[in-house]
């Protein structure tokens, strides 16, 4: 398999290149090296996506690879990405995931990673992950109640905003603010 890790992530055209298949891949190989060094508790993983019509077959592919390996999933539904980088360290996930092609066209797609600080992967870490996928049957394979489980995490939004809220430095009361970040759209009442 050659590189696939790109300067942002992997990205293809959805169900081609970017299977369900190298995205349960992915989740399995990306929790087992984000997490191999956990002392204590259950890893967390936090799992979002914008709103491409891919994503949730892709998110659905990541979430049974993370809980194959035993990694409870935060799942945020459609959120943007600098939301998940801030949700990660937040709620103290392990990792983060989004699920999201930005700007490129429709049947495109991609999968970002993100360290427990909410920072991309260094390309080293990367690469740990890509050269596992050759030999990801060989990761550990928990059974009953060692599985992870996903949950949905339905104050992804709110909790996103309050941090929004509070990096204005200016009295916004009394008024109506619209925040867009496509395909995301907010109306703020202050």
């Amino acid at each position: 398999m050659g590189k696939i890790f790109g300067t942002d992530g992997v990205r293809g055209v959805a169900n081609r290149q970017l299977t369900p298949e190298l995205a349960y891949k992915l989740a399995r190989c990306g929790a087992y090296v984000l997490t191999k060094n956990k002392q204590h508790g259950r890893c967390k993983i936090l799992l979002a996506q914008d709103t491409r019509i891919s994503g949730t077959m892709l998110a659905g592919a990541m979430v049974a690879g993370f809980c194959s390996v035993g990694c409870d999933v935060l799942w945020a539904n459609v959120i943007p990405t600098p939301a998940v980088a801030y949700l990660t360290r937040r709620l103290e996930a392990d990792a983060g995931v989004m699920i999201s092609a930005s700007h490129n066209p429709i049947e495109d797609n991609g999968i970002k990673f993100f360290s427990a600080d909410g920072f991309k992967l260094p390309d080293a870490t990367e690469e740990e992950i890509e050269a596992l996928l050759g030999r990801e049957d060989s990761l550990p394979r928990p059974e009953g109640a060692s599985v992870g489980q996903a949950k949905a995490l339905t104050q992804a939004q709110s909790l996103y905003l309050e941090f929004l809220k509070q990096t204005v430095d200016v009295d916004l009361k009394g008024l109506k603010v619209v925040v867009r970040s496509i395909p995301f759209i907010i109306l703020m009442v202050f």
